[in-house]
């Protein structure tokens, strides 16, 4: 050792610098191979006792919940007595088993409906395993708050607006998304309260999962989107309501739409076009006309989608303009399709303009025709 340490104070300074590196890399090396064993072993000694505790499980919950002849006739589920005492094992002292046994009973409640959901329910409120949750919503780690989310939720516990309101807000996207989806699900009378507070964008993402839980849960209050769309200052909220006044056809929320034809953003001015043409709302349809020569490019292919799908007739000379002089191929393909949609006033226009034709504009109408093409 004393030969080594002097032979390293008497190298050159490069190879003292590099001995150094390749001790750290050494060790750094031996730590993160360490890291993984023990990560390994952790988990596998995890499975191993989970691999004893789930059929434990799975017994009590066949026995008393899925094979109850009470609840499989659909009697309700607080008219049935539950043996509560025989879910209370030692085992469940344990943390690690707790959270088991919550994991198991979401796995079983998101496959079961009615009584035996409900009674699932009523078995996580019992054995006070919502205290578990409610304790993980206090954790200072965002996953713990976001896993407290998923399990209250599942379980349709009720969350106190203080508590979860501004985590709809909070700057770790995950977390974010987690409470906006939570607070659609649990909140009773305001589910879409968040939509007052949310200062970040709404990412795409982010749309489609609030779209799926919205359309999905029962007897959610759906209030007039019109109040956001007129009043938010978050564009992504904006757009995401002009999506759901098309969904639940809000026809009440169209003077808000109309409006917003007037807005600078002309992203946000597709949408309201976009949102017009699906509402299939005649009366807009001379105001679209009139406006469409000033339009950015997205916004006159609203435009045209919207004649279409709109369906009235009167414009058909419009869209047969745009289809024969519009040097843009994506205007004279929408022109195509909103004239195949107009075919009911347009049937001769449509066989001469096949009989007259360019190649390429030939194809077009003829890729218009196909039954299969939607826009």
């Amino acid at each position: 050792m004393e030969y080594s340490l002097y032979d390293f104070r008497g190298a050159s300074l490069n190879i003292q610098i590099a001995i150094i590196f390749i001790f750290i890399a050494v060790t750094c090396t031996a730590i993160a191979y360490l890291s993984i064993l023990t990560g390994r072993y952790r988990a596998h000694k995890r499975e191993k006792k989970l691999a004893g505790l789930h059929p434990i499980i799975d017994n009590l919950l066949m026995e008393h919940i899925l094979l109850n002849d009470e609840l499989a006739s659909n009697t309700p589920a607080d008219q049935v007595i539950l043996p509560i005492e025989v879910f209370r094992l030692p085992v469940f002292e344990k943390k690690w088993a707790r959270e088991a046994l919550i994991d198991r009973l979401i796995e079983y409640r998101n496959n079961v409906r009615g009584s035996m959901g409900e009674q699932l329910r009523n078995l996580y409120i019992q054995l006070e395993l919502d205290k578990d949750s409610l304790r993980k919503m206090k954790s200072r780690k965002w996953d713990k708050k976001v896993q407290a989310l998923a399990e209250l939720s599942n379980m349709n516990m009720s969350i106190a607006d203080v508590t979860i309101l501004p985590l709809t807000n909070s700057r770790n996207r995950e977390l974010r998304a987690a409470a906006r989806h939570a607070y659609i699900k649990l909140s009773k009378n305001e589910p879409f309260k968040f939509f007052d507070v949310v200062t970040e964008p709404l990412l795409m993402w982010d749309q489609v999962e609030l779209f799926k839980i919205i359309s999905t849960t029962e007897h959610i209050a759906i209030p007039n989107f019109a109040q956001w769309i007129t009043y938010s200052s978050n564009k992504s909220i904006v757009s995401f309501c002009l999506k759901l006044v098309v969904h639940y056809n809000q026809v009440s929320a169209v003077p808000a739409v109309v409006r917003l034809l007037d807005t600078k953003d002309h992203y946000l001015r597709a949408d309201a076009i976009n949102c017009l043409g699906k509402l299939k709302i005649e009366d807009v349809e001379e105001k679209l006309l009139h406006m469409y020569n000033s339009q950015p490019l997205n916004c006159r292919l609203e435009i045209l989608k919207a004649i279409g799908r709109i369906n009235s007739g009167r414009n058909v000379d419009f869209l047969r303009q745009e289809f024969l002089h519009a040097t843009d191929f994506d205007v004279r393909k929408h022109a195509a399709k909103s004239l195949i949609r107009n075919e009911w006033a347009a049937k001769g226009l449509i066989q001469e303009l096949i009989d007259t034709a360019t190649a390429e504009n030939k194809l077009i109408l003829k890729h218009s025709m196909n039954p299969l093409i939607k826009f």
